[in-house]
């Protein structure tokens, strides 16, 4: 797990020596998905329409800075590029996922880094943050949120979603993925999760999606 951030932008610094905290989960997620990278895009089947519907609840438009976590092979990279945004910054824990993500797209705009997005140190103060096809892949989901939250400006977006609904995405991680699965939140359950750091406006679970977006409050919580 000491593989090199990856950066296609090379006038920002590396974080040399940054790596995954080392848990067994983490290393079994990062393990995973570096076997199954080299098939991604070709096992990808992509809606346009829902892509957009999503990234449209995370508030991303022109002149935005974007946090995609767990962003795999840069999947959504192409989208972002169309809406003109100011920056994307893409976290993966898979070396095998960051390095396509890194291939992507030729734009000095993206950044991708090989890391665990739980212990990374906050690059830059975000417009939104996309977490997609991902979230049941972290196994602690309250921290994740938590640091999620501190990489977003205040009214800065959030959004939580999934290309299908919760009963196909169960059914789907029971093939093959159960040991790097954790079991997918419902909407009321996630907006619970997200209300000490946001405001959850949107909850959508139905048979073709999964979507919870919402906007950082100013203040933050008080445990």
């Amino acid at each position: 797990m000491a593989e090199p951030i990856i950066n296609v932008d090379q006038r920002e610094p590396v974080f040399a020596g940054l790596k995954p905290a080392g848990d067994r989960w983490k290393h079994q997620v990062a393990t995973f998905f570096d076997r199954l990278a080299p098939e991604w895009d070709a096992r990808t089947v992509i809606d346009e329409a829902k892509i957009n519907y999503i990234l449209d609840a995370a508030g991303v438009k022109e002149n935005t800075v974007v946090l995609d976590v767990a962003c795999g092979t840069g999947v959504l990279f192409p989208y972002y590029l169309r809406r003109d945004v100011t920056q994307v910054i893409g976290v993966d824990i898979s070396a095998g996922m960051a390095r396509l993500a890194a291939k992507k797209v030729d734009d000095p705009r993206f950044m991708v880094i090989c890391g665990d997005i739980e212990v990374l140190p906050v690059r830059r103060f975000c417009d939104c943050c996309v977490v997609y096809n991902a979230f049941p892949h972290f196994e602690d989901p309250p921290r994740l949120i938590n640091r999620l939250a501190q990489w977003l400006k205040p009214g800065g977006r959030l959004a939580v979603a999934h290309s299908m609904g919760l009963e196909a995405l169960r059914r789907h991680h029971t093939k093959g993925a159960a040991h790097v699965s954790r079991e997918m939140l419902s909407t009321d359950k996630m907006a619970e999760l997200l209300a000490p750091w946001f405001e959850v406006d949107t909850k959508i679970a139905d048979q073709e999606k999964y979507l919870v977006s919402g906007k950082r409050k100013k203040e933050k919580p008080h445990f």
